[in-house]
């Protein structure tokens, strides 16, 4: 590049600058979201992982009972299943609760919406277990039930998210 085009280039630079002008606005950010605020230790949400947790060691243990049986067996009656299904229905109705809770504060996040899931999903889960007429298929639901206990139990501890 010859001298000439480096000091028209310069010139060109230097007279776009103008001292007295206003910085233009600033390049849009888009901002995240904050997260939301932690339920963890409301009493209604303890509770509900209090019981989500028992219920999963119930179910645990309905598994354990049936385990080494030949799968094509009839299925077992479990010890009592009538006090665990009362149970379900009561968590299941603490869900619901949670998420009424959470849509009367005007909650955008997942964790309302999960807890409406988990309280309908729960009576479905529990029909599978008294429904199953195979060892299997009672081990299958039984293996259902604690994976939703669970996850009954992680959405509510988990660090709460933005909505997504």
């Amino acid at each position: 590049m010859s001298c000439d085009a480096v000091a028209v280039s310069a010139l060109l630079w230097f007279a776009a600058y103008s001292p007295g002008q206003a910085a233009g606005p600033a390049p849009a950010v888009q901002q995240q979201p904050a997260a939301p605020a932690s339920v963890a230790g409301e009493p209604l949400f303890q509770d509900i992982v209090k019981r989500a947790r028992q219920l999963k060691t119930e179910a645990e243990s309905y598994r354990k009972t049936l385990a080494g049986a030949d799968t094509a067996a009839t299925a077992k009656a479990l010890k009592g299943f009538d006090a665990f299904s009362g149970k379900i229905g009561e968590l299941s109705s603490l869900d619901m609760k949670g998420h009424l809770t959470l849509k009367a504060r005007g909650a955008v996040d997942d964790l309302k919406c999960i807890l409406r899931g988990i309280s309908q999903d729960l009576p479905e889960k529990l029909t599978a277990v008294g429904a199953a007429k195979t060892i299997k298929d009672q081990d299958l639901a039984l293996r259902d039930m604690v994976y939703l206990l669970n996850d009954n139990i992680e959405v509510i501890t988990a660090p709460p998210q933005p909505a997504a």
